[in-house]
């Protein structure tokens, strides 16, 4: 749990190469220069000596826990380590303990703790004390949005920096150091061109299947054939609960509601690849439906509702074409987000009124004494009406009359539906000045 994390000891029988290519300063650092690199203000900090608390949020594999202990190497602080799925109160106050002790001496010390977000509220209070009076600089490394997993308090005592996935480019330049420190040859470098591609940005992944490829050929030269035989399966970076869930999601249905059906198949095929329940997006996709396309076009709804039968049915590989079929149909379809914009609306409403009463008229009167009550009286049976309206009647609480939700726009067979309100709402205007001609026209002044 100190200084000695990364220390290569001879003595242990292995040693991931992951962990024997751990660089030892920043310069050897691979990716993220837009955090470490040369003017950046934690790179000012680093080199001012006043270093701050931060948070370093980001996928597997891009070099979190390496950052942070060559920050600390840095400002020459003494480095304690812990993992918020192995540790607990208990561990922190004896990392407090220890930093007591080194700040006693007059050295820094840098906590770091690993996963940061499994750590529940009153964990996470723990050590907030001593963030504040300055016993150690906290490092938090999380691969969840910190501002869903983290306490408020917390996060106003640390920099979020935001780590990115490595390149190809980047993962090549690992894998070549890795080749070196293992004194093997590369016969075809097409080879590290594709363990580089499998690895999806996590530079702990590409060592290790290099690794893994090299014991498999028994340390030959490696070959393309070497590199395939690694990659069984493909295992896309999708965290079922985390970011990379709901980013994914997001973008497929964004793309669906941009009218783009090749990124929506992409975005699909994306999630499917990295393993998501294609139910879940059976269902999400019926949401698409309801939301952005609506009543432009009624079709969508039942198209995706039988797409969600199909694989219920028949699963894999029917059921993904079904949902690819529903995907690309929503992505053509005109757009509208009128229903949804007016459901909402007309929630708002309700939540923000008082419970006002129905009309008498369209009330129900089931009994004698309802019925004496005045419950439907004045009621105007619709198909008794010509062309089955009954103009200038309201149905709306009294408070509410003339309230309006719904404006369709003029797209997809919407336009059908806003020219038929639109007449209606004439007949009703015209039926009010039948009604009550003083008040259509106050100043009892002609229009001509």
């Amino acid at each position: 749990m100190d200084d000695d994390l990364f220390s290569h000891d001879q003595a242990k029988p292995y040693e991931p190469l992951a962990s024997r290519l751990r660089p030892d300063t920043l310069e050897h650092y691979i990716g993220q220069a837009h955090v470490v690199g040369a003017g950046t203000p934690l790179r000012r900090a680093l080199e001012s000596g006043q270093m701050h608390s931060l948070i370093l949020w980001g996928p597997p594999g891009v070099g979190k826990t390496t950052l942070a202990f060559l920050i600390a190497r840095k400002i020459d602080a003494r480095f304690i380590s812990l993992s918020a799925v192995m540790s607990g109160v208990k561990e922190i106050r004896e990392a407090v303990s220890q930093a007591k002790q080194s700040r006693s001496s007059g050295r820094k010390t840098l906590l770091f703790i690993d996963e940061v977000h499994r750590f529940n509220k009153s964990q996470q209070d723990a050590f907030l004390p001593y963030v504040e009076d300055g016993t150690f600089i906290f490092v938090g490394a999380t691969t969840e949005n910190p501002s869903f997993e983290l306490n408020n308090a917390l996060l106003s005592r640390a920099q979020v920096y935001v780590l990115k996935s490595l390149t190809d480019e980047d993962i090549i330049d690992v894998l070549k150091r890795g080749v070196a420190e293992l004194n093997a040859q590369v016969a075809e470098p097409e080879a590290l061109i594709m363990l580089a591609s499998a690895a999806d940005g996590d530079a702990r992944r590409a060592l290790n299947l290099l690794e893994q490829a090299l014991q498999m050929n028994s340390g030959a030269p490696l070959r393309e054939d070497d590199a395939r035989a690694v990659l069984v399966t493909s295992l896309r970076r999708f965290d079922k609960g985390g970011d990379a869930f709901y980013d994914q999601i997001s973008a497929l249905h964004k793309s669906v509601r941009g009218s783009d059906p090749d990124a929506s198949l992409y975005w699909l095929c994306r999630m499917l690849d990295g393993g998501c329940d294609p139910l879940y997006i059976a269902r999400r996709v019926v949401r698409m439906a309801s939301e952005d396309i609506g009543n432009a076009d009624p079709r969508a709804l039942p198209l995706c509702t039988s797409a969600w039968q199909t694989q219920e049915r028949l699963g894999s590989p029917e059921g993904e074409l079904a949902i690819a079929q529903a995907v690309v149909y929503l992505a053509c379809a005109p757009k509208s987000n009128a229903v949804y914009k007016a459901y909402n609306a007309a929630r708002k409403l309700v939540r923000e009124s008082p419970s006002l009463e129905v009309p008498l008229h369209i009330r129900n009167a089931p009994t004698k004494l309802l019925d004496d009550l005045g419950h439907g009286d004045g009621y105007r049976y619709a198909h008794d009406e010509p062309d089955a309206f009954a103009a200038g009647e309201n149905y709306f609480p009294e408070a509410l009359a003339d309230t309006r939700f719904y404006d369709p726009p003029e797209r997809g067979l919407e336009q059908k539906i806003a020219a038929k309100l639109n007449h209606l709402r004439e007949l009703n205007q015209y039926s009010s000045q039948q009604r009550y001609p003083s008040s259509a026209n106050p100043k009892g002044s002609s229009d001509s």
